[in-house]
C-alpha cells in the first residue's frame, strides 16, 4: 500500500470511528412516527415532485411558504397559513406570471429598509431564457438572481430586476442576517463560472436599502479539498457574534463553521462542526432560554438518521466548543428517498410551538417528494429526552473507546 492509499484509508477509518462513537452515545428523540404533528402543504404524486421550500413568519403570525417543481425547478407554488401552520391554503395566484419563469430554490425574506418600510422578497437562482423548454434548458444563459417583491406582507407581488452577472450562483441567498447598523448581509455559494461543480465557495453581499441593491459579492470561505455551500448565517443569542454553518458537499466528514465578531467584515478560518450538526441546509431559531433549535438534512457519518430531516437542540457555546453535554437531536420526519430532503424553514410561535417545514418523500410508494410541516414544542422533546436518559445504561462500550491513532495503526 503506497502512502497516498494509506492516507486515504486512514481518513476513511477516522471518519467511520468518529461516526460510530458519536452516533452510539448521542441522545435522539424520535417524532417521525407521530403523524399527528405533521401537516401536508403540497402532496407529491408519481408525476409531480414538490421541493425546496422556504418560509417566513410575519408580525401578524401568518406563515408564507414558497417552493419549486420539480427538483431545482420552476418557481410559482406558494401557500399561506393563518393558524400557526395547522392548515395551509394555496396562494399561487397572488404572484405575477413572470415568477413562474424563475427557477431553483426560491428563498423568502422580510427586510426592513432605511425608510422603515418592511418588504417581502423572494429571490431565486435564475430567470430562465424565454424560449427555454425546461427548467434546466440552457440555464447558464439565464439572468442571475431574479426576485419578486411585496410591500403589503404578501398580499400582492411584483417582479423586480435580476441582480445581474456578479450574482451568478448555484442557489440564491441561503440566509440573510440583519447587521447592527440596520443593513442586511446575505450569503450564497457557487462553483467555477457560477456552476454547481468543485471547488465550491461561499460569498457574501450587503444591502443598505432594504434589498433593492447589493454590494459586489466577496468570497468569504474557500477550503482546500472541501466544498462549502448553503451557508446559514445567524446572530449569537448574546448578539456579539455571527456564526455561519455550511454544508460540506464532499460529505466525507463533518460540516463546516466559521465566526465573525466584526459584523461580517472578517471571518475566522472554517473548521469542522460538531458531529451532531453535520448536515445540509441548516436553519434555526433561538428559544427564550437561549438554546438553539437548528433543523437540517442529517448527513453525519454513521448516523442512524442519516438522510432524514432532523433538528439539533443545544446552547450556542456547544457549537464552538463541540461539547455534547446539554445537546440532543430530534428526528422530525422520515425520508423514503435516500438523502433527498431537508431544505427547511423553521419558526417559533408565541405559544412555544415550533413549525419546521421541508420537502421529503413522505410515503414509501410511487409518490415523489411532498412539502410537509412538523409542529412540536421543545418542552415535550425535553421531557422525552429526559425519559430516554433514565432508561439508558450509564455507559456503552463505544463511549469508553480510547482514541485511536489510525495512521500509526496502518503503519503496522
Amino acid at each position: 500500500m503506497n502512502n497516498r492509499d494509506k492516507s486515504a484509508l486512514a481518513l476513511a477509518l477516522a471518519i467511520a470511528v468518529l461516526g460510530v462513537r458519536s452516533a452510539a452515545g448521542f441522545p435522539l428523540v424520535d417524532l417521525s412516527g407521530d403523524k399527528s404533528k405533521d401537516v401536508l402543504l403540497a402532496a407529491g404524486r408519481p408525476d409531480l415532485y414538490q421541493g425546496h421550500p422556504t418560509t417566513v413568519l410575519l408580525p401578524d403570525q401568518r406563515l408564507i411558504a414558497v417552493w419549486c417543481v420539480p427538483h431545482g425547478g420552476w418557481c410559482g407554488p406558494a401557500a399561506e397559513s393563518c393558524d400557526g401552520g395547522k392548515s395551509w391554503m394555496r396562494i399561487d395566484g397572488r404572484f405575477p406570471a413572470g415568477f413562474g419563469r424563475n427557477a431553483n430554490c426560491p428563498s423568502i425574506y422580510r427586510l426592513v429598509g432605511p425608510d422603515g418600510k418592511a418588504r417581502l422578497w423572494v429571490w431565486s437562482q435564475v430567470k430562465m431564457p424565454p424560449d427555454a423548454k425546461s427548467h434546466s434548458d440552457r440555464r447558464e444563459l439565464g439572468a442571475p438572481m431574479p426576485s419578486v417583491m411585496s410591500e403589503d406582507d404578501g398580499r400582492s407581488w411584483r417582479e423586480m430586476p435580476p441582480l445581474g452577472p456578479a450574482f451568478r450562483c448555484v442557489m440564491t441567498f441561503s440566509s440573510i442576517v440583519r447587521l447592527k447598523d440596520g443593513s442586511y448581509l446575505g450569503m450564497f455559494h457557487r462553483g467555477p463560472g457560477g456552476r454547481d461543480r468543485s471547488p465550491l465557495e461561499v460569498l457574501q453581499s450587503v444591502t443598505r436599502d432594504g434589498g433593492f441593491t447589493w454590494s459586489e459579492p466577496q468570497v468569504v470561505c474557500r477550503v482546500e479539498g472541501k466544498n462549502p455551500c448553503e451557508p446559514y448565517v445567524f446572530r449569537s443569542p448574546a448578539g456579539d457574534e455571527l456564526c455561519c454553518l455550511m454544508r460540506e458537499n464532499t460529505h466525507k466528514g463533518c460540516s463546516l463553521m466559521m465566526f465573525s465578531r466584526d459584523e461580517g467584515k472578517t471571518w475566522s478560518t472554517a473548521v469542522d462542526t460538531p458531529w451532531a450538526l453535520t448536515g445540509d441546509r441548516h436553519q434555526g431559531v433561538t428559544l427564550p432560554d437561549g438554546r438553539l433549535v437548528i433543523a437540517f438534512r442529517d448527513m453525519a457519518p454513521a448516523s442512524p438518521t442519516r438522510g432524514h430531516f432532523v433538528a439539533w437542540v443545544g446552547p450556542y457555546a456547544a457549537i464552538k466548543s463541540k461539547a455534547e453535554a446539554d445537546t440532543y437531536r430530534i428526528k422530525l420526519l422520515h425520508n423514503y428517498a435516500g438523502c433527498d430532503c431537508g431544505y427547511p424553514g423553521i419558526h417559533l410561535l408565541p405559544d412555544g410551538t415550533i413549525v419546521a417545514t421541508t420537502y421529503v418523500k413522505y410515503w414509501d410508494d410511487a409518490r415523489q417528494q411532498s412539502v410537509v410541516s412538523v409542529r412540536f414544542k421543545i418542552a415535550d422533546t425535553d421531557r422525552m429526552k429526559k425519559g430516554a436518559e433514565m432508561q439508558r445504561p450509564p455507559h456503552s462500550v463505544l463511549e469508553q473507546m480510547p482514541p485511536v491513532n489510525l495512521p500509526e495503526l496502518i503503519k503496522r
